[in-house]
């Protein structure tokens, strides 16, 4: 395993070099961008349900990727980051729920290393608690003193109880310094019942960070995906950012893609990563939704800390 560099499914690289980087910013520099619009929080948040909850599936949205998912009795948390900065950007927004309204937390999963989906600092606060990574992540995070990391490839699953954990794929990258690029993988996560019925979807797919690619029909061949917490946002310039994010339009196909029931839009609202923002990343959403002629009640845009309960 030392050494190995990962991939993408066809091939497909991300392929962007510093002169790339230049013009990104040259361009940033011309254009007007109207950044008052937040994501709101939510003001009655479910924080006593959602610590004695051992029944329901729940989903809550934090803030940018981070999800509390409740499950056959187990709390999950997804790219855990309450960090009130990300390299030099602030936060836009609080996370929907402070850490120590969280009911206890069974596990972690992280997507893949990039700073803004494996905080270090926020994951020191879960340094007891499993977590479940990417390939190739779970020695540095052993060195740094985690003892309980499993480490899964693409397909892969473990099974907790009466849930399972499926590591699938997605199109993106890695890197946390010059020297480690690519060397540990990247995907999305998808979260079922162990024991599943023909009549109902129930799995909870947390994308992660992703390009559109073929990728998502295999996963919607091999799961009856229920939820589809879906990116939206840092795809501009489009020219720059569309092997790694996909853009609302494409997040969209993606959904329709996996045969979700509902669409939960995410990556979007916490971090200024790219030159789109938040009102522009749901307005393409709902003129795309509109457009597709999309029943309205599928798709669910959580406020910060707002849970979906399901029926």
């Amino acid at each position: 395993m030392k050494g190995k560099r990962f991939e993408n499914m066809n091939g497909v690289r991300h392929g962007k070099v510093l002169k790339d980087l230049r013009q990104w910013r040259k361009e940033r520099k011309e254009k007007i961008k109207d950044l008052s619009y937040v994501v709101p929080t939510c003001e009655q948040k479910e924080i006593d349900f959602l610590r004695s909850n051992r029944e329901k599936t729940t989903i809550t949205w934090i803030g940018h990727s981070t999800f509390l998912i409740q499950m056959g009795g187990f709390n999950l948390l997804t790219d855990p980051v309450w960090s009130e900065r990300m390299g030099l950007e602030r936060r836009l927004a609080p996370p929907g729920l402070r850490m120590q309204e969280l009911p206890c937390i069974d596990a972690v999963l992280i997507s893949h290393s990039h700073y803004d989906h494996m905080d270090m600092r926020t994951l020191r606060a879960f340094k007891d608690t499993p977590l479940y990574v990417p390939e190739g992540l779970s020695g540095k995070l052993r060195a740094r003193g985690y003892a309980h990391v499993t480490e899964l490839s693409w397909w892969g699953h473990v099974q907790l109880g009466g849930i399972e954990l499926h590591f699938v794929p997605a199109q993106h990258w890695t890197r946390r310094t010059p020297f480690d690029i690519n060397r540990s993988h990247w995907g999305g996560w998808v979260i079922q019942p162990a024991t599943r019925t023909d009549v109902e979807r129930e799995a909870v797919y947390f994308v992660g960070d992703s390009g559109y690619f073929p990728g998502f029909q295999r996963i919607g061949e091999r799961f009856a995906i229920r939820y589809a917490l879906m990116p939206i946002g840092a795809y501009e310039p489009e020219w720059f950012m569309s092997l790694q994010h996909v853009s609302p339009e494409q997040a969209i196909q993606a959904f329709i893609d996996v045969q979700a029931e509902e669409f939960i839009p995410m990556h979007y609202g916490a971090f200024r990563l790219a030159d789109d923002t938040p009102r522009e990343a749901l307005d393409r959403l709902y003129a795309e939704w509109s457009k597709r002629e999309l029943p309205i009640d599928k798709l669910r845009v959580l406020k910060h800390g707002e849970t979906l309960i399901k029926s």
